[in-house]
């Protein structure tokens, strides 16, 4: 990623065509130069195929998240709680071959120069794990070398530091930057949550919308 650019981080679509639709318009009108998703596409909502379309469409770098993974293997549901276990069940039947291809060539991460993306942990990719306190992220820090690794998987937009500072973004410190859920907030607050991150400026930017 040498080239200077605007990014949008997007995650947790969980089948929410008119949210992921709503996020897609915000994007095209906001001079974006590269989508990046970081995984649960489907999961819960009514249209996973047609999610999945749009993110191949608009999005050529795009991560696994937890929800992809337990709609191709229903193994993975042993961890869930009941109703996420029925949503990959019926996600998991109603899927396309297309669909479930593009679902099974998906990576766990991506570093890409001074970024690195991942749904849930730099720590454990696969496992799922999840980041909600400094300390959760202090333990993640040693696992990716880059600046700043962007996350989703809890739905709660956060940006933890590895010096504790406050404030923008230094190019002194170290970011871990949950973007928030497309489809499924769950921080209180219904709005869609992603981010936009600017190399030029080093600013990071969290997008809500109703």
């Amino acid at each position: 990623m040498g080239a200077i650019m605007r990014i949008a981080i997007i995650s947790d679509v969980h089948g929410n065509l008119e949210a992921l639709t709503e996020a897609i318009s915000i994007i095209n009108s906001s001079n974006i130069d590269r989508i990046v998703c970081l995984g649960d596409i489907v999961g819960y909502g009514a249209n996973p195929n047609e999610c999945i379309e749009i993110i191949q469409r608009h999005c050529p770098e795009t991560v696994l998240g937890n929800h992809d993974a337990a709609a191709l293997d229903l193994s993975i549901t042993r961890h869930f709680n009941e109703y996420a276990r029925e949503a990959a069940e019926w996600t998991h039947d109603v899927l396309t071959q297309k669909s479930r291809e593009y679902l099974e060539s998906l990576p766990l991460i991506i570093n890409d120069h001074e970024l690195t993306f991942v749904h849930a942990s730099p720590r454990r990719p696969g496992e799922w794990d999840y980041i909600f306190s400094n300390l959760e992220a202090r333990l993640n820090f040693p696992f990716f070398t880059t600046p700043i690794c962007f996350i989703g998987h809890s739905h709660v937009p956060q940006i933890f530091s590895e010096h504790l500072s406050h404030g923008p973004l230094s190019r002194d410190d170290r970011y871990i930057i949950n973007v928030g859920s497309i489809g499924q907030p769950r921080d209180g607050n219904p709005d869609l949550s992603f981010g936009i991150f600017d190399t030029k400026e080093w600013a990071y930017e969290h997008i809500r919308a109703p």
